[in-house]
């Protein structure tokens, strides 16, 4: 069985929406008025549902602690390129790529979602 989607509840629909565009290459395919949601496509066909927190039906607007999604690469240097590319875009990142446990890698936070970057398959 493949996971193929995720609904991610986020503060700002249209900046998360850019924000996967320009730095991991998502391709929107549906967005709704007002900015409420957003359905985007990214490689291998995976399907990532960005959802305006105020939809959320309980009012919960965080992400428990060590939630986080990961985009794996497949060298070192692709791994900083990518560090390099959201540095160079302004993205603020608290740590340069380094050795986690069997990976190399960066993790960091965009709209309270821990992203994590790293080598891996």
């Amino acid at each position: 069985m493949k996971l193929n989607h995720i609904n991610l509840p986020v503060k700002d629909v249209a900046a998360a929406r850019d924000f996967f565009e320009t730095y991991f290459d998502f391709k929107p395919v549906d967005v709704k008025l007002n900015d409420t949601l957003s359905i985007l496509k990214g490689g291998g066909g995976f399907t990532l549902v960005l959802m305006s927190e105020k939809l959320n039906q309980n009012g919960n607007h965080t992400y428990p602690d060590a939630f986080h999604i990961g985009f794996f690469q497949s060298t070192d240097e692709e791994v900083t390129a990518t560090f390099e590319r959201l540095k160079a875009g302004g993205i603020p990142l608290a740590q340069e790529p380094q050795l986690i446990r069997k990976t190399f890698g960066f993790y960091f936070r965009h709209q309270d979602i821990l992203i994590e970057i790293a080598t891996g398959s």
